[in-house]
This record gives C-alpha cells, sequence and structure tokens, in this order.
C-alpha cells in the first residue's frame, strides 16, 4: 500500500458490474459486520424502550433497530440504553434487536423483520448488489477505525517478520480479511485469497476463538477490530500496526446504518427521528468520552452479562472514532480492495446512500453536511 493509504487500483472510479454469482455465496456466509460474529446468530433482545404516556406517534406504531453487542456499535449502545433514541420517538416505540453476525442482519432486514441496522461496510456492499439494489440504503455513519494488527513480539518484531508467519482475520472476504489481503500485495507478496495460503498464512479465525488461538500459539498474530484487539494485547500481544496510518485522514468506515427502502419510503419522519437521535447520541459521546465508555460498557453488560475488563476497553475505546459521516469514499476503496483480491467482480454500488435525512438532521445540529462519494440516489 501507498504512504497515503490508495494503491493505483483505489484511485479509480469504482466501475459497474455485478458481482460474480460464485462468489456471491462465499460473501454472503463470510461477511460478519466487520469481523464480529461468525455464524449468522439472530440475538433479538425483543424489547422495547419505554415510551411517555402522553408521547406524540409518528407515521409507525414502531421501529424495529438492529445493532451487535460491540464497541464499534457504541452509537446504538448508547442511544438505546440512556433512550437518546427513543426520545426523538415520541410516541412511536423504539424495539431494538441484536445480532452476532452481519448476513443475519441482512436477513432480518430482507425478511421484514428489522427496519434499520447498524452493520459494516463489507454485508452493505454484498447486500445491496446482491439485491440489484432494491433491499437498503446506507443513510449515516457511526463509527470509525479501531482495527489494528497485534503480533506475538517474541516472533514478529517487524512488518517484513510477517512473511512466513499466521495472521488470523476474522471470516474469508470480510472487511479486516480484505485490509489485510490489500496489504500483502502491496508488499509484493502472494497470498490465494480462497486458501489463504501464501507468503503470509492468512488464518480466518472466529473472533471468539481469536484469542485462545493466540494464546496457545497457533497464530502468530491478528489483523483484528476492538476490542478483539486489546484482548490479545492484554495476553502479551503487540500492535504492530493500527490500520487508521494506512488512510487518508486516518479515518475508514467500520460501521453504518442502513434501513429497508420498504421503510425509509413509507416512514421518512420515523427514520429522520432516529437518526436525530443517532447524531445527539454522538455528540454526547464525543463531548463526555470517560462517560460514554462507561455507558457502552454498562450496555455491554446488560446484554451479555458481563462487561469488558479495564485493561481491554481502556485502550480499545478511544481508538473508535464515532462520527455521523459514512466515509463514503473508503467504502468505495474498500470494495476496490475485494475487486483486486480477486473475492468479487466489480459492484455497482451506485444508490447505496441515501443522506438526505442524515444532512437535513446535520445542519439542524449546527453539524457540517457529510457526501455519498457520487454513490448516492439521484
Amino acid at each position: 500500500m501507498s504512504a497515503n493509504g490508495y494503491s493505483r487500483t483505489t484511485r479509480n472510479t469504482v466501475r459497474r458490474g455485478i458481482v460474480a454469482a460464485a462468489a456471491l455465496p462465499l460473501l454472503v456466509g463470510a461477511l460478519a459486520s466487520c469481523g464480529y460474529g461468525s455464524e449468522a446468530k439472530d440475538e433479538s433482545a425483543d424489547k422495547k424502550a419505554p415510551v411517555a404516556a402522553d408521547a406524540k406517534k409518528l407515521s409507525a406504531d414502531e421501529v424495529r433497530v438492529g445493532y451487535f453487542p460491540n464497541l464499534t456499535h457504541a452509537t446504538a449502545l448508547i442511544g438505546v440504553k440512556d433512550g437518546l433514541i427513543q426520545k426523538e420517538l415520541g410516541g412511536t416505540t423504539l424495539k431494538p434487536q441484536t445480532f452476532n453476525a452481519g448476513p443475519s442482519e441482512i436477513e432480518a432486514l430482507n425478511g421484514g423483520s428489522l427496519d434499520i441496522g447498524f452493520i459494516g461496510p463489507s454485508p452493505s456492499i454484498n447486500a445491496y448488489v446482491k439485491s440489484k439494489g432494491k433491499n437498503l440504503r446506507i443513510i449515516s455513519g457511526s463509527a470509525s477505525g479501531g482495527v489494528k494488527l497485534v503480533v506475538n513480539p517474541d516472533k514478529i518484531k517487524t512488518l517484513d517478520d510477517l512473511k512466513g508467519k499466521r495472521i488470523a482475520t476474522p471470516q474469508k472476504g470480510n472487511t479486516q480479511d480484505v485490509a489485510l489481503l490489500n496489504w500483502i500485495a502491496e508488499k509484493g507478496w502472494k497470498v490465494d485469497p480462497e486458501s489463504g495460503k501464501g507468503d503470509v498464512s492468512v488464518v480466518r479465525t472466529d473472533n471468539k476463538v481469536t484469542p485462545d488461538a493466540f494464546k496457545s500459539g497457533s497464530i502468530d498474530g491478528a489483523w483484528v477490530p476492538e476490542p478483539t484487539a486489546s484482548k490479545l494485547v492484554a495476553q502479551g500481544g503487540s500492535v504492530l500496526l493500527d490500520e487508521t496510518s494506512l488512510w487518508p485522514d486516518k479515518k475508514f468506515v467500520i460501521t453504518n446504518v442502513i434501513v429497508s427502502q420498504k421503510f425509509l419510503a413509507e416512514h421518512p419522519d420515523v427514520v429522520e427521528a432516529v437518526l436525530t437521535g443517532t447524531v445527539k447520541t454522538n455528540q454526547w459521546i464525543n463531548a463526555n468520552p470517560d462517560e460514554a465508555k462507561a455507558s457502552a460498557n454498562a450496555a455491554l453488560k446488560a446484554l451479555g452479562g458481563k462487561a469488558l475488563d479495564a485493561k481491554v476497553i481502556d485502550p480499545a475505546w478511544p481508538s473508535i472514532a464515532i462520527t455521523n459521516d459514512p466515509l463514503a469514499a473508503t467504502l468505495k476503496t474498500q470494495s476496490e480492495w475485494a475487486v483486486k483480491a480477486e473475492l468479487i467482480e466489480q459492484p455497482d454500488l451506485a444508490g447505496i446512500y441515501d443522506l438526505k435525512l442524515l444532512n437535513k438532521v446535520l445542519k439542524a445540529a449546527g453539524e457540517p453536511e457529510v457526501s455519498d462519494a457520487g454513490l448516492g440516489v439521484k
């Protein structure tokens, strides 16, 4: 990879095309939301946030919002737990659902049991292309960064030492896997994208078991998101590379907000209210980082029964940037990396973004408007 994070390929505009049919089954099964979770398991909370008795209802009785119990979904964790999103919905009930993997969240959206979701770029791209642009829109950003290359310092001391080593990614074809394959290619090394074999052995390992694999020595390092990265550091690992250093402005999308096109068309007022809630949540998070970290950890404990240890959450939290900007240009780049790695053919991403409501909310909040990088609805 070049110094500014873009290769010659990634500077080119994404050409329109269709994802190869053969590649789609791979991606549907493989693309978890930015590497969190592996199997498509729905962890629906099936609960409702409290609504004031005199609150005015919007055009829908309820809105079903999905997210992951992960730090990179902090906007949802905090916005739901602290009632910041429900407050904007008035008498319309927020019904939160949690998921462990991108495919299960997309399945819920496609099946009509989910209206809005927090999810990573890879499953967003895959789902949009597979539906020929008819199932979802990206309506906001949520988080950037939070991905690191953590290694065993006894075996790997420099980036050149990765050659011949075993480096884990969450899944074949997921966001971190594609980033590592691109980085390896920029080094001039060769790896077969299907098997992971080559100058570096890319070992696809579920984030839940990566710490045990690292501890046992079956992998020498991992290119993983938070909090997995900080868990490895707590076990004696060393951060050799923070992926933010490879990107212009040190920003890249790790979590988007998506919406069912049907729900957006029928209930734009509800979508706008949710976005108002997320923007206000993000303002509070960025203004109160310590309190926000505690709130997110409390939400994780409520959802999973266990909070993150301080030695994990303290280094992990500041590496994740909470943002309203979907960083659309970086999603375009990530799709180009997948093409370059021969995991997919050129996708047609035209119309994947609809940022009109977000920009309306941002303007009202005195925040700068954001760009769709030419991939918005016309």
